[in-house]
């Protein structure tokens, strides 16, 4: 499969999981290269009530720095951010991010739609937007945005996930670029290389 039309001119990745997202990520964030110059930021709904380990646990899987966001921090590129516990994680002007205590979205805070829809508006035509397995629907209206924008906009294909029910909502929102399987998304994270131009 040619990942070019994908991938070319992204500076930007916004990911949205839930439910057997952690498995998924491990594989598909060890496939980066140490040159890509892209910055990735990551919601997974997750407990709100304790800390999230998942900095340490991708730290391990992945040669680009991975951290957990911090509000107004610039946004660095080759940098993976994962959205704090209870928290919505935004993109603002600079590009920087930008952490908010506002109102759960479909029961979500972080929302992968709050993200969405606030790179949509930073990066435009520079973002993709990815939605993995997940149990509810928050992120498909965010992935539609990023199409809106003029964003790249995959999918997982719905019977590679462990749960179907984000990726199909997301395919029921609106037209998307790509859905692609767990192994062609890893031939699309290998290719996100410092060539994206």
């Amino acid at each position: 499969m040619r990942f070019e039309p994908l991938t070319r001119g992204i500076d930007a990745v916004v990911i949205g999981a839930s439910a057997g997202g952690v498995e998924v990520l491990s594989v598909l964030l060890a496939q980066l290269p140490r040159a890509c110059r892209v910055s990735f930021f990551i919601v997974m709904h997750i407990p709100r009530e304790r800390p999230s380990l998942l900095p340490e646990v991708f730290s391990t899987r992945c040669v680009l720095p991975v951290k957990e966001a911090e509000d107004k921090e610039p946004a660095q590129p080759g940098t993976v951010y994962f959205a704090p516990p209870d928290y919505h994680m935004l993109i603002d002007r600079g590009p920087a991010l930008a952490l908010s205590g506002d109102e759960p979205v479909h029961f979500s805070r972080p929302s992968i739609d709050v993200l969405f829809d606030s790179a949509a508006d930073i990066y435009g035509e520079r973002l993709m937007g990815l939605i993995l397995t997940g149990a509810n629907q928050d992120g498909a209206e965010g992935l539609a945005a990023v199409g809106r924008a003029g964003g790249r906009t995959v999918v997982q294909e719905p019977r590679s996930a462990a749960v179907a029910y984000l990726p199909e909502a997301a395919l029921q929102a609106g037209p998307v670029d790509a859905v692609l399987a767990v192994d062609q998304l890893q031939g699309l994270f290998a290719h996100l290389g410092p060539s994206n131009g």
